[in-house]
């Protein structure tokens, strides 16, 4: 299974297009919204992870980019600063993946970086700014 982050950006003649159901149906792949802000005749912006056998990957990607889809890999470095960090837990609140997460009984805030999906509300809630998250941003093959 093959899985990666990407930013796509939607012109603004296809934003009613079904192209989430196509990459399902088309191309058997699943994804994860994470982001989405879409309306009706202008451009839209999703991020999301998508995920599949390689081959079907890059066949749905090549048919995103084929109906004028811009897409980008994201590639980020999310941290958590320690000596910022007074183990608060705030950001525990709002983390939609449960990376971060308060270990009982010492109290400690926990960040599992693998389950991080960088959507930054951390980085938003943390009264200490201990959350830092950097994306780097490149074009797909």
């Amino acid at each position: 299974m093959y899985s990666k982050m990407l930013s796509l950006r939607f012109p603004k003649k296809i934003v009613g297009e079904p192209i989430a159901v196509n990459l399902v149906k088309k191309f058997d792949l699943s994804f994860n919204i994470l982001k989405a802000t879409i309306y009706p005749r202008k451009e839209g912006l999703m991020v999301l992870e998508l995920s599949g056998h390689r081959k079907n990957f890059q066949r749905g990607v090549r048919y995103l980019k084929s109906i004028g889809i811009k897409v980008e890999s994201i590639g980020q470095d999310i941290k958590r600063n320690e000596k910022k960090c007074f183990q608060c837990g705030a950001c525990t609140a709002v983390c939609p993946t449960g990376a971060l997460y308060i270990q009982r009984p010492d109290m400690e805030v926990v960040f599992d970086k693998e389950l991080c999906s960088a959507c930054e509300w951390c980085v938003s809630a943390c009264p200490a700014r201990a959350m830092e998250v950097k994306f780097d941003r490149s074009l797909l093959d």
